[in-house]
Protein backbone atom coordinates (compact mmCIF):
# COMPACT_ATOMS: atom_id res chain seq x y z
CA UNK A 1 0.00 0.00 0.00
CA UNK A 2 1.44 3.06 -1.27
CA UNK A 3 1.45 7.04 1.02
CA UNK A 4 -1.34 8.00 -1.54
CA UNK A 5 -3.90 5.16 -0.99
CA UNK A 6 -3.07 5.46 2.94
CA UNK A 7 -3.36 9.16 3.01
CA UNK A 8 -6.54 8.89 0.75
CA UNK A 9 -8.03 6.14 2.74
CA UNK A 10 -7.61 8.07 6.32
CA UNK A 11 -9.36 11.18 4.35
CA UNK A 12 -12.10 8.97 3.26
CA UNK A 13 -12.51 7.79 6.92
CA UNK A 14 -12.69 11.63 7.99
CA UNK A 15 -15.28 12.39 5.39
CA UNK A 16 -17.26 9.42 6.60
CA UNK A 17 -17.09 10.77 10.24
CA UNK A 18 -17.98 14.14 10.09
CA UNK A 19 -20.87 13.21 7.74
CA UNK A 20 -22.15 10.73 10.43
CA UNK A 21 -21.60 13.79 13.52
CA UNK A 22 -23.06 16.16 11.36
CA UNK A 23 -26.70 14.06 10.62
CA UNK A 24 -26.64 13.58 14.44
CA UNK A 25 -26.67 17.45 14.93
CA UNK A 26 -30.24 18.07 14.90
CA UNK A 27 -31.64 14.85 16.58
CA UNK A 28 -29.15 16.46 19.19
CA UNK A 29 -30.00 20.10 19.47
CA UNK A 30 -33.59 18.36 19.52
CA UNK A 31 -32.72 16.07 22.53
CA UNK A 32 -30.91 19.38 24.30
CA UNK A 33 -33.98 21.42 23.68
CA UNK A 34 -36.30 18.73 25.35
CA UNK A 35 -35.14 17.81 27.96
CA UNK A 36 -33.24 21.15 29.38
CA UNK A 37 -36.47 23.50 27.97
CA UNK A 38 -38.65 20.94 30.06
CA UNK A 39 -36.28 20.94 33.26
CA UNK A 40 -36.93 25.24 32.57
CA UNK A 41 -40.19 24.95 32.61
CA UNK A 42 -40.81 22.74 35.82
CA UNK A 43 -38.24 25.38 37.13
CA UNK A 44 -40.40 28.18 36.51
CA UNK A 45 -43.31 26.83 37.47
CA UNK A 46 -41.83 25.40 40.93
CA UNK A 47 -41.14 29.11 41.42
CA UNK A 48 -44.52 30.32 40.12
CA UNK A 49 -46.02 28.28 43.04
CA UNK A 50 -43.46 29.65 45.70
CA UNK A 51 -43.10 33.03 45.23
CA UNK A 52 -42.86 34.32 48.58
CA UNK A 53 -40.06 32.12 48.64
CA UNK A 54 -38.25 33.16 45.68
CA UNK A 55 -38.82 37.02 46.57
CA UNK A 56 -37.08 36.21 50.20
CA UNK A 57 -34.47 34.64 48.22
CA UNK A 58 -33.97 37.14 45.77
CA UNK A 59 -34.13 39.69 48.64
CA UNK A 60 -31.54 38.24 50.81
CA UNK A 61 -29.24 38.47 47.08
CA UNK A 62 -29.57 42.22 47.55
CA UNK A 63 -31.71 41.94 44.02
CA UNK A 64 -33.72 44.84 43.49
CA UNK A 65 -37.22 44.50 43.49
CA UNK A 66 -37.39 41.25 44.50
CA UNK A 67 -41.01 40.06 44.07
CA UNK A 68 -41.45 41.50 40.80
CA UNK A 69 -38.04 39.81 39.90
CA UNK A 70 -39.21 36.48 41.23
CA UNK A 71 -42.59 36.45 38.87
CA UNK A 72 -40.05 37.52 35.58
CA UNK A 73 -37.48 34.96 36.11
CA UNK A 74 -40.34 32.08 37.07
CA UNK A 75 -42.00 33.30 33.66
CA UNK A 76 -39.24 33.91 31.65
CA UNK A 77 -37.88 30.30 32.92
CA UNK A 78 -41.69 28.65 32.17
CA UNK A 79 -42.03 30.15 28.99
CA UNK A 80 -38.34 30.56 27.58
CA UNK A 81 -38.67 26.82 28.60
CA UNK A 82 -41.34 26.11 26.71
CA UNK A 83 -40.17 28.18 23.42
CA UNK A 84 -36.88 25.72 23.55
CA UNK A 85 -38.90 22.55 23.67
CA UNK A 86 -41.35 23.82 20.76
CA UNK A 87 -37.93 25.61 18.99
CA UNK A 88 -39.79 28.51 18.33
CA UNK A 89 -37.45 32.08 18.63
CA UNK A 90 -34.83 29.61 19.91
CA UNK A 91 -31.77 31.83 19.54
CA UNK A 92 -33.59 34.71 20.89
CA UNK A 93 -34.62 32.75 24.03
CA UNK A 94 -31.33 31.07 24.43
CA UNK A 95 -29.58 34.67 24.13
CA UNK A 96 -32.13 36.20 27.03
CA UNK A 97 -31.66 32.30 29.19
CA UNK A 98 -27.94 32.72 28.40
CA UNK A 99 -27.81 36.28 30.12
CA UNK A 100 -30.33 35.30 33.02
CA UNK A 101 -27.84 31.88 34.24
CA UNK A 102 -24.79 34.12 33.79
CA UNK A 103 -26.86 36.64 36.14
CA UNK A 104 -27.52 33.58 38.85
CA UNK A 105 -23.82 32.64 38.51
CA UNK A 106 -23.16 36.30 39.05
CA UNK A 107 -25.77 37.03 42.25
CA UNK A 108 -26.37 33.53 43.57
CA UNK A 109 -23.42 31.66 42.76
CA UNK A 110 -20.27 34.46 43.01
CA UNK A 111 -17.80 31.88 44.18
CA UNK A 112 -18.46 29.36 41.73
CA UNK A 113 -18.29 31.86 39.33
CA UNK A 114 -14.74 33.02 40.64
CA UNK A 115 -13.29 29.26 40.52
CA UNK A 116 -14.27 28.79 37.21
CA UNK A 117 -10.56 28.36 36.43
CA UNK A 118 -8.90 27.71 39.67
CA UNK A 119 -11.98 25.08 41.02
CA UNK A 120 -13.97 24.01 37.85
CA UNK A 121 -15.48 21.25 39.78
CA UNK A 122 -17.20 24.12 42.10
CA UNK A 123 -18.14 26.20 38.33
CA UNK A 124 -19.98 22.80 36.53
CA UNK A 125 -21.47 21.47 40.12
CA UNK A 126 -23.34 24.51 40.58
CA UNK A 127 -26.87 24.94 39.53
CA UNK A 128 -26.99 27.38 36.76
CA UNK A 129 -24.37 25.27 35.00
CA UNK A 130 -26.23 22.65 32.67
CA UNK A 131 -28.99 25.73 31.38
CA UNK A 132 -25.80 27.68 30.89
CA UNK A 133 -24.41 25.24 28.80
CA UNK A 134 -28.17 24.26 27.01
CA UNK A 135 -28.55 27.85 26.31
CA UNK A 136 -25.23 28.33 24.82
CA UNK A 137 -25.65 25.58 22.35
CA UNK A 138 -28.68 26.40 21.52
CA UNK A 139 -27.72 30.27 21.27
CA UNK A 140 -24.66 29.45 19.44
CA UNK A 141 -26.16 26.49 16.99
CA UNK A 142 -30.01 27.06 16.66
CA UNK A 143 -32.28 25.00 17.13
CA UNK A 144 -31.87 22.12 14.29
CA UNK A 145 -33.64 20.72 11.76
CA UNK A 146 -36.79 19.33 14.00
CA UNK A 147 -38.09 22.58 15.34
CA UNK A 148 -40.87 25.03 14.78
CA UNK A 149 -38.03 27.85 13.72
CA UNK A 150 -37.18 25.25 10.88
CA UNK A 151 -40.81 25.09 9.68
CA UNK A 152 -41.53 28.93 9.69
CA UNK A 153 -37.35 29.10 7.64
CA UNK A 154 -39.02 26.75 5.08
CA UNK A 155 -42.26 28.20 4.74
CA UNK A 156 -40.76 31.52 4.49
CA UNK A 157 -38.47 30.24 1.66
CA UNK A 158 -41.08 29.22 -0.21
CA UNK A 159 -43.23 32.30 -0.42
CA UNK A 160 -39.74 33.94 -1.21
CA UNK A 161 -39.25 31.39 -3.88
CA UNK A 162 -43.20 32.28 -5.37
CA UNK A 163 -42.32 35.86 -4.99
CA UNK A 164 -39.55 35.59 -6.98
CA UNK A 165 -40.58 33.45 -10.03
CA UNK A 166 -43.37 35.96 -10.69
CA UNK A 167 -41.33 38.70 -10.14
CA UNK A 168 -39.24 37.09 -13.41
CA UNK A 169 -40.46 38.00 -16.22
CA UNK A 170 -41.79 35.36 -18.99
CA UNK A 171 -40.78 35.36 -22.48
CA UNK A 172 -43.45 35.85 -24.99
CA UNK A 173 -45.21 33.60 -26.87
CA UNK A 174 -43.82 33.69 -30.26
Amino acid sequence: MNVQSSSNIYVRGYQLLTRAAESLQSPFLLAVRLYWGWQLMQSGWGKLHNLSGVTEFFTSLGLPAPHFTAIAISNLELFGGALLVLGLGSRLIALVLTGNMFMAYVTADREALASVFSDPGKFYNADPFTFLMASLLVLLFGAGYFSADRVIQGIREGRQSRRDSRSTPQPAAA
